[in-house]
């Protein structure tokens, strides 16, 4: 499968190559912004909503963290290493291909992010399987390291973040109080 789509991709005209590159990156910075609109909408809404916003990203990173331990056990290497022409330069060696941590975070932002904003799983999830399936058009990974980082991502970072949430809900309600009465000594 993967020869399949890397053959394919190589078939296509160059603005969809740069699209895919810069676009695998891109993908995450939208989460990025996305977790940072969810922070403006929660800001006035009870403590445990903008908990869960803030929570979100501490799960993606819990989800990275665990992928990255995964892959230093496991050690695949990247497909693009076997000689086959890709649209991306591979990764250096030491720079091991399962599980695919674009799609980790992606999935993972995407998970925590619906937790916080229901509204939005129509934009992130078929964001996060975009940002995964580029990493395989672009030559970087199989598809089974993208659809286990998936995995990783949609399990993990949501069930860390509900996790945290209890903890972070009373930090919120401190913050606020703590800036009302700074506002209020003005």
């Amino acid at each position: 499968m993967y020869n399949d789509i890397v053959g394919f991709a190589l078939t296509t005209p160059d603005w969809l190559h740069t699209l895919a590159e810069v676009g695998t990156d891109a993908g995450l910075f939208v989460f990025a912004a996305l977790f940072a609109v969810a922070a403006l909408r929660a800001w006035r809404a009870p403590a445990r909503d903008l908990a869960l916003v803030i929570a979100g990203p501490a799960g993606v990173v819990f989800a990275y963290v665990v992928s990255e331990v995964i892959k230093t056990f496991v050690r695949e290497d990247r497909p693009c290493r076997g000689g086959i022409a890709t649209i991306a330069h591979c990764p250096p060696p030491d720079d091991w291909s399962f599980p695919s941590n674009h799609s980790v975070i992606a999935a993972g932002a995407a998970a925590t992010l619906v937790l916080a904003w229901r509204a939005l799983a129509w934009v992130v999830f078929p964001l996060a399987a975009v940002t995964a399936f580029s990493r395989v058009f672009v030559g970087v990974h199989h598809p089974h390291d993208v659809v286990v980082g998936l995995l990783l991502g949609l399990v993990l970072a949501p069930l860390f973040a509900l996790l945290a949430v209890g903890a972070v809900t009373p930090a919120v309600r401190h913050t606020r109080l703590y800036l009302a009465r700074l506002d209020s000594v003005r």
